[in-house]
């Protein structure tokens, strides 16, 4: 397990526990009850920590190494049931945006999102999460599809961003993401968007309209990351703590702008620290957005997508 600066002290208590155990294998002493001080101190640590936790710090963990990515989530709850699709139609399959139909249950779910590596190799070949317009191009295909056989779609976010680069911008990044926004307010079935990790500017934007938007509690959901806010306003990337803060991109503070639906609570130390907890989360959540919105019909479902997104920002005295 890899720790963030502000989880040092428990990982100290859980060296500290580790070592007591050691002792009473190792010797006939009874630590018993010193394990169990020690715990009790870790678990109260913990507590105090992952409580009071600041948005800068809500990024680090959106972007810890171990946390569970896209595909983690699709094979943990959709198991054999997962058959990815590939291709654009056009240019190529990109590596960085995936899909798929999957199971849960009895329903079928269209699943789409941004994966990431987990070693310099894969983060190659995902391209570090980050889409290319052939990529949102495959989702809008596989959103189609879903549409045209009555499944509902599924989008998991997680990307710094889409993919910036010379080529991208020439093969139209900007229209690309502009048509998916386009089309996904008016698709003829539920759309259920989750922020699993990072939500950053149109990359996320690109996949990231939906009836039901939920947010994971260590995520994070904004135009622009917290570095390069700072490097624009402070030319330095030494500020983005306070970016952080004034960005406003927690789940808590989407919440109150009303810009999502709900926060999936993590287990403690997040999703990182208990896979399946986090897998069991983020399936109930989907399963019960799908409850409000099976009986809907193709006309109420599309008008209240449309007035939901125009009444964001709409300001009252």
């Amino acid at each position: 397990m890899e720790y963030l600066d502000f989880e040092m002290p428990i990982k100290e208590l859980e060296d500290q526990l580790a070592k007591c155990h050691d002792i009473g294998k190792e010797s006939e002493i009874d630590v018993t009850e010193t394990c169990s001080k020690i715990e009790k101190k870790l678990e109260k640590a913990k507590k105090d920590i992952y409580k009071n936790l600041t948005p800068w710090q809500r990024v680090q963990l959106s972007r810890h190494p171990n946390r569970p990515y896209t595909l983690d989530y699709i094979k943990a709850i959709c198991g054999d049931t997962f058959m990815e699709l590939h291709g654009d139609r056009n240019v190529r399959d990109d590596k960085a945006m995936i899909g798929g139909l999957g199971k849960i249950g009895d329903q079928s779910f269209m699943f789409i999102g941004q994966q990431k590596g987990y070693n310099t190799k894969t983060r190659q070949y995902r391209n570090f999460g980050m889409a290319n317009p052939e990529g949102y191009r495959k989702a809008l295909r596989l959103m189609k599809m879903a549409e045209k056989f009555g499944i509902p779609v599924v989008t998991l976010l997680d990307t710094p961003g889409a993919y910036p680069g010379l080529e991208a911008e020439e093969r139209g990044q900007g229209e690309a993401i502009a048509r998916n926004i386009f089309e996904m307010t008016r698709l003829k079935t539920p759309i259920i968007t989750i922020v699993i990790g990072e939500g950053a500017s149109g990359g996320a934007l690109g996949i990231g309209v939906g009836d039901r938007v939920y947010m994971m509690e260590n995520t994070w959901y904004t135009v622009i990351s917290p570095e390069s806010c700072s490097s624009i306003l402070w030319r330095s990337w030494e500020f983005k703590e306070q970016a952080a803060a004034a960005l406003k991109l927690t789940g808590d503070d989407m919440k109150k702008l009303k810009l999502i639906d709900g926060i999936i609570t993590e287990p403690v130390g997040g999703a990182h620290a208990d896979r399946q907890g986090a897998f069991e989360a983020v399936q109930e959540q989907i399963l019960k957005a799908f409850d409000e919105l099976r009986d809907l019909d193709e006309v109420s479902l599309i008008a209240k997508r449309m007035d939901k997104y125009a009444n964001m920002g709409v300001y009252k005295e």
